[in-house]
């Protein structure tokens, strides 16, 4: 048995790759790798008990090569008595729309190809030929570009796809030993030249880098597999007990996430890195590729800093905001400040930018007012109209149980207020320009406790409601 058959058999049964039963999918490039795996699982597909249906993909880049391929892994198929479904898409026409990569592109519609085939004919499995030696690359490149926690580990042996599942059985062997293979069984194959062009990242590593690893040992290509595989299962714990703590703390919506900081820097310093991860896997939608160690580094010396505000940006406009005890991560486009100013009649309501709304009565006061939504002023100390605008520079305000007055400007600070609100924050003045009332924060030495037989102003200011 040659070492191929012998591995390959050892690592679907150890790892429970293959049940009797399964119906199988597997994508066939006319490679060595995809064309091996398919030849070994035909010898054994009465072994497995179970069904095999070929799929491929011309992505249409190399022009007549590529739709050669195509032709070669139909005759093969017809050959080996095995269903095979082919397509061609113009990956070039496609990269526009999505606005994406060659490469990303192609996979894209490589993944929807299988998984359209798998509905139709009800495959449980999709196999693929990714080998060890594609583990190897995958795993420095991604080591190379900084990516971290499970993005380390290079390729799954298995994941869910589709309500479904992708298994690779050959992680196990390297590409000697796949086309030794193919060279006993004398296997047709089609040989992709751009393979060998050093203009792409993974070839590169496959020319310059793998022959040096090899030498060093010839059995390397074991340990990184056992490498991915450990990251993995690390991971899916830490991953575990990260969400546990994320759940406690954090707001989520649709384009943003906040976080209350002291809460989350009380967490031990791997799952802080891990929390930050799944904030950006959320808004990402799962693929932050392009984020590495380096942009999660900045968010936690952002968190960690002593300075109570500061600001990231992040690929994709995603920004991040501190300020204070709380940390926002959002796509929300940030609102430019505009200025507004309303007049306040009596007995009637005005509805603010920031969705609350102010209310303006003269009448007594039927039930003790609330700390911070309602102040009440004497109707002589008032001089009319009372005008609701957000803040001027220069405004100061006369605080109740203060000496003298304070600017509107230091109120916002000591009271923590994040920077981006204190432009829309409401401010009530009267016909003088004096500040009556900055609600929620502070009243001012006009604010008065009157009796319930007492006629006087009344301010109210409480969330605005939509039926």
């Amino acid at each position: 048995m040659l070492p191929f058959e012998r591995k390959v058999d050892d690592f679907i049964k150890t790892n429970t790759l293959i049940t009797k039963g399964d119906s199988v999918l597997i994508g066939v490039s006319g490679g060595p790798d995809s064309v091996a795996l398919l030849h070994y699982l035909v010898q054994k597909r009465n072994i497995y008990n179970i069904s095999i249906r070929a799929a491929h993909v011309d992505h249409m880049l190399r022009g007549k090569d590529s739709y050669n391929d195509l032709l070669f892994v139909q005759e093969l198929c017809k050959q080996w008595n095995i269903p095979c479904e082919a397509i061609r898409i113009n990956i070039q026409e496609k990269m526009g729309a999505l606005n994406k990569g060659m490469e990303e592109t192609a996979r894209i519609y490589r993944y929807r190809f299988f998984q359209d085939i798998m509905e139709k004919y009800q495959h449980n499995k999709l196999l693929l030929g990714h080998h060890g030696d594609d583990q190897i690359e995958t795993i420095l490149m991604r080591l190379t570009r900084g990516s971290t926690g499970k993005g380390r580990a290079g390729i799954p042996l298995r994941r869910a796809f589709a309500n479904r599942e992708i298994i690779r059985p050959l992680l196990c062997v390297t590409k000697k030993e796949i086309e030794e293979y193919c060279h006993i069984h004398d296997l047709s194959i089609r040989i992709d030249s751009s393979n060998f062009e050093q203009d792409y990242t993974r070839n590169r590593f496959r020319l310059n880098v793998l022959p040096f690893l090899k030498k060093e040992n010839n059995h390397v290509h074991e340990h990184f597999q056992r490498f991915s595989e450990e990251i993995l299962s690390d991971e899916a714990f830490l991953q575990e007990l990260t969400l546990e703590k994320m759940n406690k703390l954090w707001n989520k919506m649709k384009n943003e996430v906040v976080i209350e900081i002291p809460s989350f820097i009380e967490m031990p310093l791997p799952l802080q890195r891990r929390g930050i991860q799944l904030i950006l896997n959320y808004l990402y939608n799962e693929n932050p590729s392009f984020v590495t160690a380096v942009h999660t580094d900045d968010i936690l010396k952002l968190l960690l800093s002593n300075h109570p505000s500061g600001r990231l940006d992040l690929p994709l406009g995603l920004k991040v905001r501190r300020s204070y005890q709380q940390c926002t991560f959002s796509f929300i486009k940030e609102n430019q400040n505009h200025t507004y100013e309303m007049k306040l009649s009596l007995n009637s309501e005005v509805d603010l930018p920031n969705g609350y709304c102010v209310r303006f009565l003269k009448g007594k006061v039927t039930e003790n007012p609330s700390l911070q939504d309602q102040t009440c002023m004497y109707l002589e100390d008032i001089q009319l109209p009372l005008v609701i605008r957000n803040k001027k520079a220069g405004d100061r305000m006369k605080v109740k149980g203060l000496n003298g007055s304070k600017k509107v400007k230091d109120i916002f600070i000591d009271e923590k207020i994040p920077r981006e609100k204190r432009d829309e924050w409401p401010i009530v003045v009267d016909q003088q320009g004096d500040v009556l009332w900055i609600p929620k924060l502070k009243k001012s030495t006009y604010d008065i406790l009157p009796t319930f037989e007492q006629t006087c102003y009344i301010l109210q200011y409480f969330k605005q409601t939509f039926s």
